[in-house]
């Protein structure tokens, strides 16, 4: 049985002693709202996918987990412009939004790919929750960010004016800001990585007799996590929870 990354992660934190708040409804699993519309995605035998719109009357919710998906969603714009019709697009969870960049001169540039899939479907405004980067807006056409720190603060609220981790330095800035804006302190962890790969982690601040919330867009496996998690215990900190817009 396949299990989605984030009940493993799940069960990486509970066998650590390490909470985790499953607030954002995408947390689950990504999926894409188009504004307005529903429709019926058809599979033909050869790996043929096409689109019917069958009611422009609501919102309709579709995980995309893979090109299959984004293929859908792409076709559907393409049947509203036909019927001179426009839709919004609200990605809560962008596909491949790691990829913001070639990793080398023999690999595709796969958010390229993909926002050029999306273009591709002459959408009105695409809003996206909590993008990786800012390279996905520059990517894709009349694309907004749309911020996490309703949820941060929900998440801060429940779990009682923690201080605020950063888990790297990619993720600073916005922690950061949300801290500012919340009154709370924040610690920013530093990871080194030696040439065998082994991750060591130090902090700027003080997390002693503290509740802390780290905060972060991604989550996968969730090793990163625990190894923080680890690391902050060590510290001092009484008690660890994790907030991820997207696993």
């Amino acid at each position: 049985m396949l299990i989605p990354p984030i009940l493993k992660l799940i069960t990486l934190l509970i066998k650590n002693d390490f909470s985790i708040i499953p607030l954002v409804d995408n947390l689950w699993y990504p999926f894409c709202v188009i504004r307005g519309m529903d429709y019926k995605t058809i599979k033909y035998p050869d790996g043929q996918i096409s689109v019917e719109i069958t009611d422009f009357d609501g919102p309709i919710k579709k995980r995309i987990n893979s090109y299959e998906d984004l293929i859908g969603i792409v076709s559907a714009g393409e049947v509203l412009r036909h019927q001179g019709k426009s839709c919004d697009l609200f990605i809560p969870c962008l596909l491949g939004q790691r990829s913001d960049r070639r990793f080398g001169q023999d690999q595709s540039f796969d958010l390229k790919v993909i926002a050029g899939l999306i273009n591709s479907g002459g959408f009105g405004n695409v809003s996206i929750l909590d993008p990786h980067s800012d390279v996905a807006l520059a990517l894709i056409d009349r694309s907004t960010k749309v911020s996490s720190y309703q949820y941060v603060a929900q998440a801060y609220a429940e779990e009682g004016s923690p201080t605020l981790v950063s888990p790297d330095a990619g993720a600073y800035k916005k922690v950061f800001e949300y801290g500012q804006k919340l009154g709370a302190p924040v610690v920013a962890a530093v990871k080194h990585r030696d040439k065998d790969g082994k991750i060591d982690l130090s902090f700027i601040g003080d997390v002693a007799g503290q509740k802390c919330l780290i905060v972060d867009d991604l989550a996968d496996g969730g090793y990163t996590f625990v190894l923080l998690a680890e690391a902050l215990r060590r510290q001092g900190a009484i008690r660890v929870a994790l907030y991820v817009t997207h696993a």
